[in-house]
């Protein structure tokens, strides 16, 4: 293990001229990688620069200074809680096709400008919309911009040896923020020259995009060399380095506690709302199929760069005094050990993470200005003429480069107000609160038919103020617009509204405290007037087109909207946007596809919706349309397609869900199979003994017609009145032998349905009462009483009369028969339950065992109980009336009894009426 010497934390000085012209032969590179990535899209020869690889590196703009310096910073004071700023956007991208997927083909398919574009266009492209969502965005990330201002000027004071700069001194009297200007003023060119070369509906910012990939390697070089150096230079490895680490540094009780969850959702939240996010997963994708290498590829990244964040806070920890400050352990470390160019690598790394992260969300900010804010301005005042070839190209030009600059000049400004607070070391987590506020808007837009445009403003507006005056506001620790005895004792000392503890909501971490309240009143707010106010048709239509995108191709909505304008007056709105060579282009294109000669196409509904999605691109959709609008002559949106496509898309949902069940059926298959074989076995077994059972009912009644009739046949001289008994025996076989086969014969038809009973209304007691007579012979002879108690009489059904008579004779048959009590009794009663016609046959007999009631309706099922004169029946009688019974819409079913004696069955139907009492 090695000491510094001296024990200085920065032993090492470089000379801040040489610190400036690295930096600027650095930036010299960035613009020579930038002007060759332009140069080369202008050639249509991008290769590399068009490349899956160089879009994931862009997408690492997410991990800025706050992340190369203060994630070190975090570490030593939280300890593991800086890995929820890697883990929440390594979740959105390993799942990246539930959501980013959609989001990059939306923004292909509607030429989407920026996050406040996409809202805007998915709101009905309305303007007031738009204009809210970039003032959230401006608000939340000006501040951030100000923090990278302030690590590169921090970095470049501690490297060259300067001190703090004091804030009470005038701006450019102090040489630190005289330093922060030049600084934020070199971004600004950088960006206007190769974020704002051009206005194109084509347009991609190749260059930029090269230069930040770039940048993504340096940073992540320089952290990996300075975290090798600690682990292998000024340890001996990794196990001597975490044996160095304080006892509560690798502290895990805060884990997966309230903070440490709402962190990570906050970072994943980040991860798809901050706009410079938005910029390069959304905008700057040249083809959808990059998100599946960025899927993993990024999430590599963020590991490899989050991978020695631990050891570099111990090494600071244990090597440097405790003055030092953590956030520049990445750079002081190096010094410390006179490691000048591994101290400078450090330096170029931070440098990267600010300047890239800088340059891209002033490139949409500016975009996000210049479309929905100047663009809305300029078409309405009356001395703004916009009316020659390209005048609106070049106000256009001329409103982004001036956006950058404020955006920059309002980063440096907050910088120096911010000087005295610490709220430039929270400011990182407090703009992911801000920019979190867009999502209920997003996710509602892209899955939510009823979402509405006044439901996304007032929710978005609301959770906005709530995140100002909760913790925004309050991060200036009274130094503006809020004074301190506000953020301590509420307003008018109301503590019931004090901005930390809100509605009384006390003990909460700031920035838990701040996200419950916003987020949850954005989206309450968003939910309700959504619901109250129904969206309008542009709205649905705009709504059927996100949430199916991959269903319903943008050029479908010629389908729904209907307009009128004149070829020649499209091709100058086209003109002052795109130019005179592009709009050339775009319509000669189209008047190719549709066949006709010339450069001016037919003014279609289909024409007219490619045309506003070509001039989105470069306007944006709310401006774009707006500018449509100035030509065409009438607009109607047809509410019968819009209904149709929406009928479409309900159809495509229940297809989707039948392929999902079936799906599921497939996986099961196996499973089924085998029990479907089982059945099959089962079914061969029942089979087997079916035949059984009606061969052997068959073969009795003819074993005794045939022995009969063979003593007949050799005993001629028998006397009459043997003869006479045989000869009855015979005819009583063969009855019970017709019986037996119209039983089979009358089931098979019930089972296959071949039946086509005319049903009729009839008294269901007087079907009753004639079975009961009927049967009354056969309890008399078998000395059972029978006893009947009509409690439904006059109950009008509709059931076959006979076939209903055969369902009563065989339930009371039966339990005459079967009834081996000592004093024998079949109870018989009707009455009306639910609506339904009922009646109950009971007995007080020996009734069924538990293990023969699954089987009493089944054919042949038999044995369970036996006849007084000890005989079964054919055990049909049972499975024909149940059969009979499902034919009448009614049921049959066995009732269990609680003393365990007799048996109960019962019958139901439904009533049509009650006939009028006799």
């Amino acid at each position: 293990m090695r000491r510094p010497d001296g024990g200085c934390p920065v032993c090492a000085m470089l000379s801040a001229n040489l610190v400036f012209a690295v930096s600027l032969g650095y930036v010299a590179l960035l613009f020579f990688v930038a002007y060759l990535g332009d140069k080369r899209a202008r050639a249509g020869q991008l290769g590399l620069f068009q490349s899956p690889l160089i879009y994931t590196l862009s997408i690492s703009v997410y991990c800025t200074s706050w992340t190369f310096y203060g994630a070190v910073g975090s570490a030593v004071r939280s300890g593991m809680e800086f890995i929820t700023i890697y883990t929440g956007p390594t979740i959105v991208f390993i799942g990246f096709w539930f959501l980013l997927r959609k989001l990059v083909r939306i923004g292909r398919v509607h030429r989407i400008t920026s996050i406040a574009d996409l809202i805007s266009s998915r709101y009905g492209k309305g303007e007031s919309l738009a204009v809210l969502v970039t003032l959230i965005a401006i608000v939340g990330s000006t501040p951030y911009i100000a923090l990278q201002l302030k690590a590169v000027t921090t970095s470049f004071q501690v490297i060259s040896g300067g001190g703090f700069a004091d804030p009470d001194q005038p701006v450019f009297a102090d040489p630190d923020y005289t330093m922060a200007f030049w600084i934020a003023a070199g971004m600004a060119v950088f960006t206007i020259v190769f974020g704002t070369r051009n206005i194109d509906a084509n347009e991609r910012h190749h260059g930029v995009v090269a230069a930040i990939a770039l940048e993504a390697l340096v940073k992540l070089f320089a952290l990996i060399a300075v975290g090798l150096f600690v682990v292998f230079y000024l340890a001996d490895g990794p196990s001597e380095i975490f044996s160095m680490a304080p006892p509560g540094l690798l502290n895990t009780e805060e884990v997966f506690g309230p903070r440490w969850i709402t962190l990570t959702f906050l970072a994943a939240t980040a991860v798809i709302c901050l706009p410079r996010q938005f910029q390069v997963t959304v905008v700057e994708n040249a083809d959808e199929r990059h998100l599946y290498t960025a899927s993993w590829m990024f999430p590599l990244y963020l590991l490899l760069i989050s991978l020695f964040v631990l050891p570099i806070a111990i090494g600071g920890l244990t090597f440097l005094p405790e003055t030092a400050n953590p956030d520049m352990f990445v750079l002081t470390l190096p010094m410390a050990m006179n490691q000048d160019l591994l101290a400078l690598i450090a330096f170029l790394g931070g440098f990267s993470s600010a300047t890239s992260m800088v340059i891209v969300a002033c490139i949409a900010l500016s975009t996000m200005v210049s479309n929905h804010v100047v663009m809305p301005l300029a078409l309405r005042l009356p001395w703004v003429e916009m009316k020659a070839s390209g005048d609106v190209r070049r106000l256009l030009l001329i409103s982004r480069r001036t956006s950058i600059c404020l955006v920059l000049l309002l980063g440096f400004v907050y910088f120096r107000l911010s000087a005295k607070s610490d709220a430039l070391a929270a400011i990182g987590l407090i703009a992911f609160v801000g920019v979190a506020q867009f999502l209920p808007s997003l996710i509602g837009g892209l899955y939510w038919r009823q979402a509405s445009a006044k439901g996304a403003f007032a929710g978005l507006l609301a959770g906005f103020l709530i995140w100002l005056y909760t913790l925004f506001l309050p991060s200036f620790e009274g130094a503006f617009l809020i004074p301190l005895s506000v953020i301590e004792n509420g307003p008018w000392g109301i503590s019931f509204l004090r901005p930390e503890a809100l509605f009384g909501l006390e003990g909460m971490d700031p920035l838990v405290h701040a996200l419950f309240w916003s987020l949850c009143l954005n989206t309450l707010i968003f939910v309700i007037v959504s619901l109250i106010f129904d969206p309008k048709p542009l709205e649905r239509l705009q709504g059927a087109l996100f949430i199916d995108v991959f269903r319903t191709p943008a050029d479908n909505e010629a389908r729904f909207i209907r307009r009128y304008a004149a070829s020649n007056d499209l091709f100058v709105v086209a003109q002052r946007i795109l130019g005179t060579e592009s709009a050339y282009r775009v319509f000669s294109e189209f008047a190719q596809n549709q066949g006709v000669a010339g450069h001016l196409p037919r003014a279609d509904d289909e024409f007219i919706g490619h045309l506003e999605r070509e001039l989105a691109g470069s306007v944006g959709a709310a401006t774009a349309r707006a500018m449509i609008l100035q030509v065409v002559k009438g607009e109607t949106i047809s509410l019968d397609e819009l209904m149709k496509i929406v009928d479409e898309t309900q159809q495509v949902i229940d297809y989707s869900r039948q392929l999902e069940v079936k799906s599921h059926q497939l996986q099961q298959t196996a499973r089924q199979l085998r029990e479907a074989n089982e059945r099959l076995k089962q079914l061969d077994v029942q089979k087997d003994d079916f035949l059984s059972q009606v061969s052997h009912e068959l073969r009795t009644p003819m074993t005794s017609i045939r022995s009969f009739a063979q003593i007949l046949l050799d005993t001629p001289d028998m006397d009459e009145k043997e003869t006479k008994r045989f000869t009855g025996i015979i005819l009583e076989e063969s009855q019970r032998l017709t019986r037996l086969l119209d039983e089979i014969l009358d089931l098979a038809r019930l089972e296959g349905e071949q039946i086509d009973w005319e049903l009729h209304e009839i008294d269901a007691s007087e079907a009753l009462e004639r079975a009961i007579a009927t049967c009354q012979g056969l309890a008399a002879q078998s000395n059972v009483t029978l006893e009947f108690r009509d409690e439904a009489k006059g109950t009008i059904i509709e059931a076959d009369d006979d076939r209903l008579r055969q369902v009563f004779l065989n339930l009371i048959t039966n339990a005459i028969k079967y009834n081996s009590s000592p004093a024998p009794k079949v109870t018989v009663l009707s009455a009306i339950e639910n609506g339904r016609y009922c009646v109950s046959v009971e007995d007080n007999g020996a009734g069924i065992r538990a293990e023969d009631r699954e089987r009493i309706f089944q054919k042949f099922s038999r044995g369970w109980r036996q006849s007084k004169d000890g005989r079964s029946g054919t055990g049909l009688g049972l499975a024909i009336s149940w059969q009979i019974m499902q034919r009448l819409r009614g049921d049959l079913e066995l009732l269990p009894q609680e003393d365990g004696t007799g048996a109960r069955f019962k019958i139901s139907l439904p009533c049509k009426e009650r006939a009028a009492a006799e």
